[in-house]
């Protein structure tokens, strides 16, 4: 078997983004991250697997904005931390947003891509590759009330099945977030703008230290 041939063979273990770049999922660098691909996939990409109401699906993009809003309401807290909470679910950009249930079967494989692209994305971005336990419990419950409203206003849970699923969510209210969905290019168009003020607040941060 010619070389040629072996390669041909190989299975393709990298994606080509609009930007031009070309990301490797086993072993992705930081070099290989941008913003814009980050933005334009997760708006693109739907919460529920597609399973909610409304003309547009609601995306991932929109859900990381409406869990770092959220995050702050909560928490005393700098632009890092909120950065953080902003890029909770960016390795959704390539691999896609699978639902819990589907995760649960597929056991380690997708944790162990996930964590290695979380920890690219971080590293991009300045931040330490892997967040504190604390911070990860802060915006994990974040998460949970977020996916709270969206299950009871998008998905169809009852709330007595949301709360089993998810927790009653304490602090905050309905009217204090917005999960109403938008088309693609507004998410993605507000997602690359909240990314751009937390860039800018960090930096004006380090500026005073």
């Amino acid at each position: 078997m010619s070389s040629e041939t072996r390669v041909r063979k190989e299975p393709r273990a990298w994606q080509r983004m609009l930007s031009g770049r070309r990301l490797d999922l086993l072993d992705p660098s930081p070099l290989d991250v941008e913003l814009t691909d980050i933005a334009h996939g997760l708006a693109r990409v739907a919460r529920w697997n597609g399973q909610t109401r409304g003309d547009h699906a609601f995306s991932v993009a929109q859900h990381c904005l409406v869990v770092e809003e959220i995050f702050q309401r909560l928490n005393r807290c700098g632009p890092d931390e909120r950065l953080f909470a902003l890029l909770h679910d960016a390795p959704e950009y390539v691999i896609g947003d699978m639902i819990s249930p589907f995760k649960a079967v597929v056991g380690g494989g997708y944790k162990t891509v996930e964590k290695r692209l979380e920890a690219a994305i971080h590293l991009r971005f300045g931040l330490p590759s892997s967040m504190p336990r604390t911070l990860k419990d802060k915006i994990k419950k974040a998460d949970q009330i977020a996916a709270f409203f969206e299950a009871t206003e998008l998905a169809g849970f009852s709330r007595p099945e949301a709360i089993r699923f998810f927790g009653e969510p304490r602090g905050i209210t309905l009217d204090m977030i917005e999960i109403d969905p938008v088309p693609a290019v507004e998410a993605q168009r507000r997602f690359a703008e909240r990314f751009a003020d937390l860039e800018a607040e960090r930096k004006r941060t380090a500026a005073r230290a």
